[in-house]
């Protein structure tokens, strides 16, 4: 089997979504646990990263944490896993070309955003707090990436979330498009690389690092927290379902849907 071109790509998107929509709760709630977990898995190996590298090397330091972030999206695509990020794109590709209902676009988005949420949750409070891999020598990075996060106001906050999921879209869009692991794992790296290296806000990492913080001891409050994850939510989905979905069944209307 071949790679796929752009036109094609679109296709196994839809069809994507469409299995994503009919996939039973049980499954939905597992992988959405998974998904969740892993992307806080990718983010905390950049806190270990970027956290106890030298300050003089700060640029190199964020290059080689956006380095290894994008590990955590390959074992959701390719290991197994439903993350509400790629799912922005996929349902809605489906969506709008009428092989999906608006109430099953609804139903995966609610289980998958509440499952990341956990998965993600576990990671920072196990693996982050009680085991102290986000505190002790990293603890200054935790905290003033967590504060960045929330420091930025609704607007800057959605903007930043529509520029990150463009980039994870595009890198899930590749994935699609190509026919190895070798293949895929290329397709998958440097879009997200990109959007770890400028710095945009992804609503599943940030799941784990501000409540990270928070159980740190950071002076962050949980409103914030919420706020943060509206915004950036919001962001995320038009980056996902009107830069990528919206744009190429713009794009490509003769693709047999």
């Amino acid at each position: 089997m071949s790679d796929l071109y752009p036109a094609h790509i679109l296709q196994a998107t839809i069809d994507k979504g469409v299995a994503k929509a009919r996939l039973d709760t049980i499954p939905m709630i597992v992988l959405g646990f998974l998904g969740g977990a892993f992307i806080a898995l990718g983010y905390l190996a950049y806190i270990r990263l970027v956290g106890t590298m030298p300050h003089d090397w700060e640029g190199f330091s964020v290059f080689m944490g956006a380095s290894v972030f994008p590990i955590g999206l390959i074992c959701v695509l390719l290991g197994g896993g439903e993350l509400i990020t790629g799912n922005m794109m996929a349902l809605p590709a489906a969506w709008f070309t009428r092989r999906i209902s608006l109430a099953a676009l609804c139903r995966n988005w609610g289980i998958v955003s509440a499952m990341n949420l956990l998965g993600a949750m576990a990671v920072a409070w196990f693996f982050g707090h009680y085991l102290g891999l986000t505190e002790g020598s990293v603890w200054e990075k935790t905290a003033a990436v967590a504060q960045s996060k929330v420091d930025a106001d609704f607007f800057r906050a959605l903007v930043s979330g529509i520029g990150c999921n463009w980039m994870v879209c595009m890198g899930v869009w590749l994935c699609y498009g190509a026919s190895s692991f070798s293949g895929k794992i290329l397709g998958i790296w440097f879009p997200v690389m990109i959007f770890v290296l400028i710095g945009f806000q992804h609503v599943v990492a940030n799941m784990f690092v501000i409540p990270a913080a928070i159980w740190g001891g950071a002076a962050i409050s949980w409103g914030e927290f919420i706020a943060n994850m509206i915004a950036v939510y919001i962001g995320n989905v038009i980056g996902g379902a009107v830069f990528m979905a919206g744009a190429y069944v713009m794009a490509y209307p003769q693709s047999p849907h």
